[in-house]
């Protein structure tokens, strides 16, 4: 049964310097003609973990549960969902096909928690390629790891 509640799209993206392990992620959320801008820092992290910090922290700022339509960017992130990766690494206690330990738990189950309270939808583009909100969560979420940078 589907979750009802209101339309909220949300475009999220990540980004790390990997030789130093700042990162930076943000997000956009839209419902209807309101617009909510959020983003931040971290390091000693990764772009992965960028990547599901910016869809966590949009999730978290809703306060009742909604039909998501997430935009990424993320390959990693959209399968996780759609190609049902959450799944077989819970089956496979936490193991990758690999047999290695999944990267990021914390952040999975804090995901996996509110995409519980939520009807999550999936729509992947391709970054860098001109999709107006896309790069402006890529270009907030480089401005977030530079940040790092100052310090």
């Amino acid at each position: 049964m589907p979750i009802a509640g209101e339309e909220v799209e949300l475009y999220s993206d990540g980004a790390c310097d990997t030789t130093k392990g700042h990162g930076g992620w943000a997000t956009i959320l839209r419902y209807g003609e309101r617009e909510l801008v959020l983003s931040g820092n971290e390091e000693d992290t990764t772009n992965n973990r960028m990547e599901l910090r910016g869809l966590l922290e949009g999730l978290l700022t809703l306060k009742r549960p909604c039909q998501v339509r997430v935009v990424t960017d993320s390959q990693y992130l959209r399968k996780a969902f759609t190609d049902g990766w959450i799944l077989k690494w819970q089956r496979n206690g936490w193991k990758t096909a690999g047999g290695d330990p999944v990267k990021n738990r914390d952040l999975w189950d804090e995901l996996i928690a509110q995409a519980g309270k939520h009807a999550l939808t999936f729509v992947w583009v391709k970054g860098h390629a001109g999709h107006g909100e896309n790069e402006r969560v890529d270009v907030l979420a480089v401005q977030e790891r530079k940040k790092l940078r100052a310090k």
